[in-house]
């Protein structure tokens, strides 16, 4: 697992999400995810998040192109997998 990827694609994903003013409870959430793993290397929940975060992205970008890149969603997606 590439947790340098992880913790780098989750971050712009919360700035995405808050700059987006989409879920920003989700946001939150990731945000406490991102820590808690930083502490416990369980990368678990925040995979789990994440997954809810991509979802949100993709949908997102379904409605305004140019809203979320297509490399964020790609590393996010691929964060997740590894």
């Amino acid at each position: 697992m590439d947790s340098a990827l992880l913790e780098k694609s989750v971050e712009h994903t919360i700035e995405k999400l808050n700059k987006l003013k989409i879920n920003e409870e989700l946001a939150a959430e990731l945000k406490w995810c991102l820590g808690s793993y930083r502490f416990d290397h369980n990368p678990d929940g925040l995979k789990m998040k994440s997954m809810l975060a991509l979802e949100l992205l993709k949908e997102a970008k379904s409605k305004s192109i140019r809203s979320v890149s297509k490399k964020l969603i790609a590393d996010l997606e691929k964060a997740i997998v590894n």
